[in-house]
């Protein structure tokens, strides 16, 4: 784990921002290569990603914040952390695509092209945050005890930035996420190839990802996230604000992919 990644004098390069900012470029890149493919303008195109990213970095601190009124109405001192804090991947989700649908409206872009666009986009920028994430020490994992790939942080830097365990076994939730999504990634990246109707990956991702993140949250020790019942004293019977959004999220996949496809048929009939 190595919170900073370069530090010269004033200059402090931190390894998560570096690591989604990477992550960020390569999706941007390939999400305008295969909008090159699909004829979109491309000027309406990079207005529509700026404002993606910037409302869904607005809306992954909101959603921290919503899921954690309690402990910030008590320490109000702690809100300036929020704007150090990479947020909650769900609330940037929603904020952005929310967004995204006005925009779509708006410009009167295909929301099933371009949400096939983003689906392998998003996974593998997702990768490359979760390795951000465990090069910081956030989003870490219960105590482990003799799980054989436990790790233990020792960073005091990262255990003043998010509040880490050190020196404990922990599951190493941010790697298997990390390598979930990429396998995500390359499972929408060549179902994007092999598509038979729009939106067929973009419903896809949908349903791929609320069964990561549905399964990772039984294993996450930091208590970020909310709970609808239960607790972090007995994570497998209780129920967290993510793990309620990824049922929603798996439902939403099913029907879309059906609607989708029932497009589809009458579009291939004309």
């Amino acid at each position: 784990m190595h919170p900073i990644l370069i530090q010269i004098g004033p200059l402090t390069i931190a390894s998560y921002g570096f690591l989604f900012a990477l992550g960020a470029l390569l999706a941007i890149l390939l999400a305008f290569s295969k909008a090159r493919k699909e004829n979109i303008d491309l000027k309406v195109f990079t207005d529509f990603i700026f404002y993606v990213m910037i409302l869904s970095l607005l809306g992954a601190k909101l959603l921290l914040l919503l899921t954690n009124l309690g402990y910030y109405l008590k320490y109000p001192a702690e809100i300036k952390y929020l704007l150090t804090s990479g947020g909650t991947f769900f609330g940037g989700l929603i904020a952005g695509a929310v967004f995204a649908v006005w925009f779509m409206r708006r410009h009167k872009l295909s929301y099933r092209v371009l949400g096939d666009i983003a689906g392998p986009s998003l996974a593998l920028g997702h990768f490359f945050g979760r390795l951000g994430c465990f090069a910081a020490g956030c989003c870490w994992g219960r105590e482990a005890g003799h799980f054989s790939l436990a790790v233990t942080f020792s960073s005091a830097k990262a255990n003043d930035l998010t509040g880490v365990p050190l020196h404990t076994a922990l599951y190493p939730t941010q790697l298997f996420e990390a390598l979930l999504n990429f396998v995500n990634f390359i499972i929408l990246y060549f179902a994007y190839r092999k598509r038979t109707f729009k939106g067929q990956v973009f419903a896809l991702y949908i349903l791929n990802y609320s069964m990561i993140r549905f399964a990772g949250e039984y294993f996450r020790g930091d208590p970020d996230r909310g709970y609808i019942f239960g607790g972090m004293e007995h994570p497998l019977a209780s129920l967290s604000v993510p793990q309620l959004i990824c049922i929603f999220g798996f439902i939403l996949a099913l029907v879309l992919r059906m609607v989708f496809k029932k497009l589809g048929e009458k579009e291939n009939l004309v």
